[in-house]
């Protein structure tokens, strides 16, 4: 079975600094493409979850901007906690959350009350 094409986003962070959590993949997933989905962020998450989450969607709007994107190899894990919020499908019609060629955008009004420090313009990530 041949795996589907995958986009590589060269010159994306390949995981959060000093750590071991990951914000792309290496190669296509041979047993299936992990489908994105809305995960929910409860109020008690660990200060760090929320740094990671702040530090990806940071990256993302670097990268990205409000220029619409394909999710290509970008973790579907750490992709799921900004989806359906900052993170949406760029034409709802024909989004496949189980594809690598899906078509995502920002949601940059979600995005400045979730994270309103990604925004500011001294800020590094």
């Amino acid at each position: 079975m041949a795996l589907p094409p995958m986009t590589k986003h060269k010159g994306f962070p390949g995981r959060y600094p000093g750590s071991e959590f990951q914000f792309t993949i290496r190669r296509a997933n041979p047993k299936g493409i992990t489908p994105l989905k809305r995960l929910e962020r409860y109020k008690d998450r660990k200060s760090v979850d929320k740094r990671i989450d702040a530090a990806f969607f940071a990256a993302i709007w670097e990268y990205f901007g409000e220029e619409p994107f394909e999710r290509g190899n970008l973790d579907a894990g750490r992709l799921s906690w900004l989806f359906g919020r900052e993170i949406v499908p760029a034409n709802a019609d024909d989004f496949d959350p189980a594809s690598y060629e899906a078509l995502l955008r920002v949601d940059p009004n979600v995005a400045r009350v979730s994270f309103p420090e990604c925004f500011e313009e001294d800020e590094t990530w």
